[in-house]
């Protein structure tokens, strides 16, 4: 009797959507999600959520916060290696076209992005709860921008046609190229170099000829763009880090 209470005690605790964890590297947001389909509780780790708590449908919270504890060492060592993503807020020092600006907030609920570049700074208004979305919007304008222009060029240099570009909040890839001449790009371009996006601009459009990644693509993109090396190596060295920004949850 008194093991079936406990377990209805344990059934009528909510389930919360995320929970805070104190790591070596710092507090860390783990999000949480109930399966159906999942049989037992997993960790994982998210390339843009972050950790995750998986719950199987029968479970319980008593029980994911125990299967936590037990699995905080690993999720410890974990995190010590990897970039956490970073949702964009105020006071924030952001990248744009590879120059840090300090992100703040205007003081009125209407108008648009104001970038100041001699001060370094972007002010988005609105309320504060609309900050990351409509900062994302701002930045994929100017990536869809940035990047017309380059497809564009490079697309006349190489005599090719693309149909059309798309922004994406994508964290796996900085573009692609579909099978109907279609290119996708990430908007975290917007915050590299410009001749980082100029590459990847260049990429993509070489694969209108070349949908593959074979020496005659390489000299595809080197007939458009001589020192693509630049481009190539900087996001090498140094894409992981941008892929960490995220405008939404």
């Amino acid at each position: 009797m008194r093991e079936i209470q406990i377990m209805m005690l344990k059934r009528r605790q909510a389930i919360p959507d995320r929970l805070t964890l104190d790591l070596t590297a710092g507090s860390v947001d783990v999000l949480v999600r109930q399966n159906a389909r999942a049989k037992h509780y997993r960790l994982s780790l998210h390339p843009k959520h972050g950790p995750t708590l998986t719950v199987p449908k029968r479970g319980n919270w008593p029980d994911a916060q125990d299967f936590l504890r037990r699995h905080h060492d690993w999720l410890n060592q974990r995190m010590d290696k990897i970039a956490l993503p970073r949702l964009v807020e105020p006071d924030m020092a952001l990248p744009l076209r590879g120059v840090p600006h300090i992100l703040g907030r205007t003081e009125q609920l209407r108008g648009l992005v104001q970038i100041d570049d001699a001060l370094q700074r972007i002010d988005v208004p609105g309320a504060p709860e609309h900050f990351a979305r409509k900062l994302g919007d701002w930045l994929k304008a100017q990536a869809r921008q940035d990047l017309e222009r380059q497809v564009q060029l490079h697309a006349a240099r190489l005599k090719l046609s693309p149909k059309g570009i798309t922004i994406r909040d994508q964290t796996s890839r900085w573009g692609s190229c579909s099978s109907s001449g279609q290119l996708n790009f990430s908007w975290r371009l917007v915050l590299a170099p410009p001749f980082v996006l100029d590459y990847v601009a260049a990429h993509e459009v070489a694969h209108l000829r070349e949908m593959n990644h074979s020496p005659r693509f390489w000299r595809t993109v080197k007939e458009t763009l001589p020192d693509m090396k630049l481009g190539h190596d900087w996001l090498k060295e140094n894409g992981r880090e941008l892929m960490r920004y995220q405008i939404t949850r």
